[in-house]
């Protein structure tokens, strides 16, 4: 394969390769209010902490609530078979009323606690992290 030289004009030099220009304020990208706010995040700086602490806040009201839905819904039943100790003298399928309720049915009650605090719990992430990652309006 031959080599294409240069187009030499008449004065026998070679003219310059045709320039493009670069201008680098094209590519600049804008910096959002979310970019800040990440960067306030990853820096630790005071709104930063205001946002984690806010975020801590929701979680642990979120843990006290459910805990005293379980205290309520657990510590509950001895207080009922106090109060109204026919109840407590109840039997079904063979088994005393509290045996059931406080050996077989608190574990249903439990889990179902539980995932209501784990889907919650994401709940209150996934609404932080759209607060952070909201674009400025």
């Amino acid at each position: 394969m031959a080599k294409q030289l240069p187009d030499v004009g008449s004065s026998g030099a070679v003219p310059p390769p045709r320039r493009s220009r670069i201008v680098l304020a094209d590519i600049t990208r804008q910096d959002t209010r979310a970019e800040r706010t990440r960067a306030e995040l990853a820096q630790q700086t005071q709104v930063g902490e205001a946002l984690v602490r806010g975020l801590v806040r929701a979680q642990l009201a979120l843990a006290l609530r459910l805990s005293l839905v379980v205290a309520i819904g657990l510590g509950g039943l001895p207080w009922l078979f106090a109060i109204a100790p026919s109840l407590g003298r109840t039997t079904v399928v063979g088994v005393n009323l509290p045996w059931l309720l406080l050996g077989v049915a608190s574990f249903p009650f439990l889990i179902a606690v539980g995932w209501a605090y784990v889907r919650l719990a994401e709940r209150n992430e996934q609404d932080f992290t759209d607060l952070v990652q909201r674009p400025e309006r």
